[in-house]
């Protein structure tokens, strides 16, 4: 007897949720292969990616990439912190239309900076480009965070300045996370680990 109906080509059905585990630095070579994986994901039709998100943070950059193409998607994103999302992953985790928190996960903000390893000459020039693109970047970041949470520009300004560890009842009450549960993928459900040399 016949699987499928008459007249109905027997086709493969792609499960309409699939989760991803990411836990690593943001930075170029995760931005690219994270994006690529969804992408691939949309373009077969999947309604939902459910992510198993910890990250240290990383690049602002390219956790700016990520939070405007996740949210360019025609899928629902869901977010759900089972370790520390720290720095610009906060901004990344916030493209989650629902967000959720392990009980006892962490939350961590602070300020953007800049690394230099090379002998560098600071002169003025150089110095103000500096802080101009580090201002640029608390503005966006403050704006998203007021936009997509219950943080103003300026709770989350202060937030920058105090770089505490926050835990997720913090996240709870500002709503950063929509609830806090331990993370659950189904039996049988498609499973995805991103794994990047280290």
């Amino acid at each position: 007897m016949s699987g499928h109906a008459e007249g109905v080509p027997n086709v493969a059905i792609t499960p309409q949720v699939h989760y991803i585990s990411f836990s690593a630095d943001i930075n170029p070579t995760t931005t690219e292969t994270l994006l690529g994986v969804c992408g691939d994901l949309a373009n077969k039709g999947v309604s939902t990616i459910y992510f198993l998100i910890s990250t240290p943070g990383g690049n602002v950059m390219n956790g700016m990439n990520i939070y405007n193409a996740l949210r360019a998607l025609p899928v629902r994103i869901v977010m759900h912190n089972v370790g520390n999302v720290d720095s610009i992953g906060n901004i990344v985790f916030l493209a989650g239309q629902e967000r959720y928190s392990c009980p006892n996960a962490t939350f961590m903000f602070h300020g953007v900076g800049f690394d230099q390893t090379d002998p560098i000459r600071l002169e003025e020039k150089l110095l103000q480009e500096h802080l101009d693109s580090i201002s640029a970047d608390h503005v966006r970041m403050a704006r998203i965070l007021s936009e997509r949470t219950k943080l103003s520009a300026d709770d989350a300004n202060k937030l920058f300045q105090q770089a505490q560890t926050r835990d997720p009842n913090f996240a709870l009450d500002k709503g950063i996370v929509h609830g806090i549960k331990d993370a659950a993928v189904p039996k049988g459900a498609p499973f995805l680990q991103l794994v990047f040399k280290r």
